[in-house]
């Protein structure tokens, strides 16, 4: 049917843990999203799956916020583990990174660790690649001058 779910599946997760912050959580959005990707038979190959498999996810991620917003998420810094050596950088990134609104935090995540394109940002967060483009500036301006405050 579809080859190379298996491959997205993870980029898929880490965007639903970095969402959520809870493994269980994340697994739970994530599967989730590719039942309903499976099951929409509108869906046809145009090589925009992962998009589109962003785009449920994020909606999901968001329905389940929006019934949790009293419960607490918690952080876990696996996610960001970027070697022993590099440990004291790494924590400061995260502390940087969780200073950002979510919004950011997001870009930046989609961006610079899964990657993904400014074309297909923009229609993952319905805004212009203009604004992609503006909004990582103006975030990784605000992370180097947050860096800058640690060090």
């Amino acid at each position: 049917m579809y080859t190379g779910l298996e491959e997205d599946y993870d980029k898929v997760y880490r965007y639903c843990y970095m969402k959520l912050r809870h493994r269980q959580t994340a697994e739970d959005i994530t599967q989730e999203t590719f039942l309903r990707f499976l099951e929409d038979c509108n869906y046809k190959e145009t090589g925009r799956r992962l998009p589109f498999l962003y785009t449920i996810a994020r909606n999901k991620c968001i329905d389940y916020c929006r019934l949790r917003k009293t419960a607490e998420l918690t952080e876990d810094a696996a996610l960001y583990d970027c070697g022993s050596q590099n440990t004291e950088v790494r924590i400061d990134l995260q502390r940087a990174l969780g200073k950002l609104e979510q919004e950011e935090q997001e870009l930046i995540f989609l961006r610079y660790v899964n990657e993904v394109s400014v074309n297909d940002i923009s229609k993952i967060l319905n805004i212009s690649r203009f604004s992609v483009r503006r909004k990582t500036q103006n975030c990784l301006k605000k992370l180097k001058s947050i860096m800058g405050e640690f060090y």
